[in-house]
């Protein structure tokens, strides 16, 4: 596997950002752009070290999914 897709949502609510990866049973959470990355490299490596199936993915792609929301 070259690549993992994780789809990133902003937590309007509470603050901060959600991740999840696209066909794989992994999902985060960070406070900060920058936490946020480091806590998704984390996650993969944790998940792909864990004896999972697949080789470990070379390229973690971000997708940022934003929701506006217009009030007539």
């Amino acid at each position: 596997m070259k690549e993992i897709i994780f789809e990133v949502r902003e937590d309007e609510a509470d603050g901060g950002y959600t991740a999840s990866a696209l066909g794989h049973a992994i999902a985060t959470q960070g406070d900060s752009l920058d936490e946020l990355r480091n806590m998704v490299r984390e996650a993969v490596q944790c998940h792909f070290g864990d004896g999972v199936p697949g080789e470990m993915p070379r390229i973690i792609r971000l997708h940022f999914v934003r929701d506006e929301v217009l009030a007539l």
